[in-house]
């Protein structure tokens, strides 16, 4: 049922937002390294093999934020050296997101061209 899907993405993805931001207001931690530990603590949890089984849960709610990038190059890495052999592990990460990475370029080349830029003030 896409209602049942919808919950469990949205209260997965709102508890790993929820998260990062109880981690910004109260540590010391800056938002550049919360986010790199996101994607650390996706790699890790892939390894281990915990987040295949919570992103099949969740859907995009764990596919989405960036514990799901780092467990998509986690997965590109391992399914690289299965097939390549030691080279997978330098270039599966690259293979598996270059979609992603190549979307998210285009839409923001495109939104560049479209709207103007402002100052803030």
């Amino acid at each position: 049922m896409i209602i049942l899907d919808i919950i469990k993405a949205f209260i997965v993805g709102g508890l790993l937002c929820a998260a990062g931001q109880l981690l910004i207001d109260f540590t010391k931690l800056t938002p550049a390294r919360i986010l790199t530990g996101y994607v650390v603590a996706g790699v890790i949890l892939s390894a281990v093999g915990l987040y295949a089984p919570l992103a099949e849960f969740a859907g995009e709610g764990a596919a989405v934020p960036l514990t799901g990038f780092g467990h998509l190059l986690a997965e590109g890495m391992r399914r690289s050296v299965t097939e390549e052999g030691l080279l997978g592990v330098f270039t599966g990460g690259f293979k598996a997101a270059a979609g992603g990475i190549s979307a998210a370029l285009l839409a923001g080349l495109f939104s560049a061209a479209v709207f103007r830029q402002r100052d803030k003030a």
